[in-house]
């Protein structure tokens, strides 16, 4: 899929998203309640993100896995083409704004390395395949740190966000998983 088709898709799917959000607002909570965390390698760190909009609210999520002594991190963006850096988030620290005005924690937070990157998305397929806003910030994150360890990204979605099987570009980073409120779903390579 071309970047011109993925631009003409976006508003489709963020449509699509403004009306499963509002059919379902109990989303978020019951995504968190399907997280199975046994299916995943040990957990020590997981980046969340602040939803903005109608992006399914990672908050339930983190208050599960902070429960279980995961540490939570945000992500923060330093610079508009750069890959993301994540910052542990306590829970009584204040946010800032980040490069792109998004709150995020402050540079006098502990910068971490997770090994589980939750990201937002407009669509995803079966295989891995994600659509985000379209400013590549997941993919050159995660092309930079899967070449120094493994990560699992994670999409985070409304059930009726899948579409059909969506071509990559070369930059593309696919997703490990999804989780939605019907469940947690492990991709294969494909």
């Amino acid at each position: 899929m071309s970047a011109a088709a993925k631009s003409e898709l976006r508003p489709l799917l963020r449509d699509r998203r403004r009306t499963l959000k509002a059919a379902d607002p109990l989303a978020a909570q019951r995504a968190a309640d399907r997280f199975d965390a046994s299916r995943l390698a040990p957990l020590r760190i997981a980046a969340l993100y602040r939803a903005i909009g109608s992006e399914l609210d990672p908050a339930p999520l983190g208050r599960r896995l902070a429960a279980s002594g995961v540490i939570l991190a945000l992500p923060v963006v330093i610079a508009p083409d750069a890959p993301l850096i994540f910052r542990r988030a306590a829970e009584d620290a204040s946010l800032v704004p980040d490069a792109l005005g998004i709150p995020a924690p402050g540079p006098d937070a502990e910068t971490v390395l997770p090994d589980l990157i939750v990201t937002p998305l407009l669509g995803y397929d079966s295989y891995g395949g994600r659509i985000g806003q379209g400013g590549g910030f997941y993919d050159r994150t995660l092309a930079s740190l899967r070449a120094k360890a493994q990560v699992f990204a994670l999409g985070l979605a409304y059930d009726g966000q899948d579409v059909d099987r969506l071509a990559r570009e070369p930059h593309d980073q696919p997703l490990n998983g999804v989780l939605t409120p019907s469940g947690l779903q492990i991709f294969g390579r494909g």
